[in-house]
């Protein structure tokens, strides 16, 4: 049965017809501007003309139709149509039903079953049921698809050029960056479509709050801190992500690794040379930081945050037993306890254990020779020749992507080159990685009081230091009481210095 005969049959049994309303928008297809809300109405008056009673109105917000992505409320309105909800579908236009030809085809072949005439306030009734429809139909859609594509092309070169000269090349706004101009623009909200003024940004200027934190964060990886540490630290002071939301683990790990940071642009995860904004961080630091959390043998601790100096750094000195300790209150004792991971019993109390070695590790700092402990800096390390060797390199990348894409140079002697080019950067890097990574004890060693120093480090800091500083092992300890009264066998908890000889 064909639209017209359907809708007739309605009418002549005494009712209206029943139409159905539906609205999309995305932020680069005809009729965005409009937003849902205009969209709507030009829908209902064409409704209203016509005689139609609209049963539902159907929106699905900032989705294109082309890019593949489900569209709930689209597939909403089919699974209701298909169950004879409505014999109309009125959209503002055609591009804003489908521009997918699988998806088009499907609307015929259910149009076809259910007898749904398309009407379209920009381009008028769409007759589904007869050839000379359908055909009319499918070269709209294969015109929609075809602008969708060119579009898309021109976006993508678009933002590769704005790379390539180290612009803004627009998105979310990036931490750190993003200083008023004191002039307005218009934008489409994400959530209703409608055009809004927002402030004018100037990304090539930081902002200074959120300059300050990412060089903090910086300075925490470079010294042993983690990013656990740093999530909670913007917990703590507030701290969220452009969007507003919360600084999640994957926030901050993609902060860190932003080449941004120092200057960098980057064009589909490649370095193609220096940014026109302001860097905020040292490219050493920054490379220091990659080569840290992207190190494949970086050990991170899963589950709860440690809460005890030496869960797991301390080892069981048992015998031959080459596990580590960890905090348990198990096996009936009411006070926490370290204990082996493996199941051969014996336990030293935490708090003890901990004050011991902390007094011990604060002891070993205060000494006139404590200098001695600090790794020595790496003066073999030229920073300038490193980064003129880096820019050299990507320069040089960049001019074999230039031939390759001029139909200049072959896939094999363009693929060689990147490779020998990456392999040249990646040794650049580590060197300079060298270079900046910052000794845990610096900031103790010489501090007028080190105690103070000590307490003033977060726990992960203070694990960094017992990491790089000495090795504690937890020996079977002595039964009964010791010389000094106590029950406590401090004997039983063995330093073995990695660094400055043995004390």
């Amino acid at each position: 049965m064909s639209p017209t005969l359907r809708s007739a049959v309605d009418v002549a049994a005494g009712g209206r017809t029943r139409a159905v309303i539906y609205c999309r928008i995305s932020q680069d297809r005809t009729g965005a501007g409009l937003g849902v809300d205009r969209q709507r109405i030009d829908c209902e008056a064409l409704a209203k003309r016509n005689g139609w009673d609209v049963v539902e109105v159907y929106v699905d917000n900032d989705i294109s139709a082309f890019s593949g992505k489900k569209r709930p409320a689209y597939r909403q309105m089919l699974a209701a149509l298909d169950e004879g909800a409505a014999t109309v579908v009125i959209v503002w236009h055609t591009d804003r039903l489908t521009r997918s030809i699988v998806e088009l085809e499907e609307y015929i072949d259910l149009s076809d079953r259910r007898g749904i005439a398309t009407h379209t306030v920009q381009a008028g009734t769409i007759d589904l049921a007869t050839p000379s429809g359908r055909m009319t139909a499918r070269i709209l859609g294969a015109v929609a698809r075809q602008e969708s594509e060119h579009k898309g092309h021109r976006v993508a070169r678009a933002r590769q050029q704005k790379a390539m000269a180290g612009e803004w090349a627009g998105g979310i706004r990036p931490f750190g960056w993003g200083v008023p101009t004191g002039e307005m623009k218009k934008k489409v909200d994400r959530k209703t479509g409608e055009e809004v003024e927002v402030p004018e940004l100037d990304m090539t200027k930081i902002v200074p709050e959120e300059a300050e934190a990412l060089r903090h964060w910086t300075d925490e990886i470079l010294s042993g801190g983690s990013i656990r540490s740093l999530v909670k630290w913007c917990a703590d002071k507030g701290i969220t992500t452009t969007r507003g939301n919360p600084v999640s683990h994957t926030d901050m790990r993609d902060m860190l690794l932003r080449p941004r940071n120092a200057g960098i642009a980057v064009y589909k995860g490649e370095e193609v040379g220096r940014g026109q904004w302001e860097a905020i961080v040292e490219e050493t630091k920054y490379r220091a930081v990659a080569a840290i959390l992207k190190d494949p043998s970086r050990k991170t601790t899963p589950g709860a945050t440690p809460k005890w100096l030496g869960s797991l750094l301390y080892r069981c000195g048992r015998g031959d037993c080459p596990h580590f300790v960890y905090v348990t209150q198990s096996g009936g004792r009411s006070y926490p306890s370290y204990r082996c991971q493996s199941p051969h019993g014996g336990g030293r109390r935490a708090e003890t254990v901990d004050q011991y070695v902390e007094d011990t590790v604060i002891e070993r700092l205060e000494r006139d020779d404590a200098e001695d402990l600090l790794l020595p800096a790496p003066d073999d390390v030229n920073v300038a020749g490193l980064q003129a060797e880096a820019e050299q390199i990507r320069r040089r990348m960049k001019n074999l992507g230039g031939l390759f894409g001029a139909g200049q140079l072959e896939l094999e002697p363009f693929t060689e080159g990147m490779d020998t080019a990456r392999g040249q950067l990646e040794g650049v890097t580590q060197q300079l990685a060298r270079a900046a990574t910052r000794d845990p004890l610096a900031g103790l060693v010489g501090a007028p009081d080190v105690r103070k120093a000590w307490k003033a480090l977060g726990l992960d800091r203070q694990r960094a230091v017992l990491r790089s500083l000495v090795e504690v092992t937890l020996r079977t300890p002595r039964p009964g009481r010791m010389p000094d009264g106590g029950y406590f066998d401090y004997d039983a908890v063995m330093f073995k210095w990695k660094r400055g000889g043995h004390s």
